[in-house]
């Protein structure tokens, strides 16, 4: 047997500080990356519909600018009520500032992505960067949608009771495609999540999370007059101030139609085209409203420049700051 001292065991080399570690090159240039995408995409979108832009711009330069002003400023107040119906959807306090500036940064994307997708992605990035768990972030996404379109039901009825001759009822309704889409829809939208729940096993425990997440949320949010008043408030506040925007738009150019028709052809369209998933409603809401003031007596050309100075104040006018405003919360990782 050896007498020989036994080899101590190797210490291990030290750790090396946070400070000393390598960062990863790839965070800071997919951060730049990210916040110069949304510029990105504001450049290709004005490339593919130029000309709309032109010909919307040459025909708002003959409107009355104080209208066209007025229809900016419900433009930007739509972002603060969409933020209280946000801000309702959650019991969480989340900073008032921020909040109007993720709704500004949302809105430029949903113009991007169907279906409200775009915006819906800023803001639960926005609050799980607030650190609101993802379930709960993404109950009050399922929330906010569900009370936007609950809400909007009472404000088009009271529209049909003061005025019950002014749109047939029947034009509220989808037609032809556009009823066939939203059929579709409501018939597989279940159906697909019945299937997805029943074979594919790893998707249960999330999906009873949320849905136990947003069942005790919404119980909790009813009780506090904060949360349940800008929730239905705002709800109900939205569509009509996306409505005046038309409104706004059409006194500018004189169309001889009354505020109340003006509003009230913009919840027709919307309602009657809103089952297709188009980026912002653009496309399916343009052909619907330009058809609703024309079914009004607007004549055909002034309704069509109505509906390209509505998109010029909503889509184009707004894109650039938000898009900025997208950028800037990326680099200050606020998303």
């Amino acid at each position: 047997m050896s007498l020989l001292p036994l080899d101590e065991p190797a210490t291990p080399p030290p750790l090396p500080l946070a400070a000393d570690r390598p960062r990863p090159l790839t965070s800071a240039a997919t951060r730049r990356a990210l916040g110069l995408l949304p510029l990105l995409l504001l450049v290709v979108w004005a490339a593919v519909d130029w000309h709309a832009v032109r010909d919307g711009t040459a025909r708002l330069a003959t409107a009355d600018p104080l209208w066209l002003l007025a229809g900016l400023l419900f433009t930007y107040l739509g972002a603060v009520v969409a933020a209280c119906v946000r801000q309702g959807a959650i019991p969480d306090r989340l900073p008032p500032g921020l909040l109007v500036a993720s709704q500004i940064a949302a809105g430029a994307a949903n113009h991007v992505l169907p279906a409200s997708i775009g915006a819906h992605a800023v803001t639960v990035r926005f609050l799980q960067r607030q650190g609101v768990p993802l379930p709960r972030a993404t109950a009050s996404i399922a929330l906010y949608s569900l009370v936007r379109a609950v809400a909007k039901t009472p404000v088009v009825l009271v529209f049909l009771i003061a005025a019950p001759s002014a749109v047939p009822a029947a034009q509220l309704l989808p037609q032809g495609r556009t009823l066939l889409l939203a059929a579709v829809g409501l018939l597989l939208a279940p159906t697909a999540a019945a299937v997805l729940l029943a074979f594919v096993r790893p998707l249960r425990r999330p999906a009873l999370d949320f849905v136990r997440t947003a069942l005790t949320d919404v119980r909790h949010l009813h009780t506090r007059p904060s949360r349940f008043l800008p929730l239905w408030g705002g709800a109900v506040a939205a569509p009509l101030v996306q409505a005046s925007v038309v409104a706004s738009v059409g006194t500018a150019l004189g169309v001889p139609l009354s505020w109340a028709q003006l509003l009230f052809a913009h919840l027709a369209a919307s309602t009657a085209a809103g089952a297709v998933p188009a980026p912002g409603g653009i496309g399916p809401v343009d052909a619907a409203l330009v058809l609703t003031l024309a079914g009004y007596g607007t004549p055909l050309g002034l309704a069509t420049a109505t509906v390209i100075g509505y998109r010029v104040l909503t889509v184009w006018l707004p894109l650039l700051p938000g898009m900025l405003v997208l950028s800037a919360l990326v680099q200050r990782e606020h998303l």
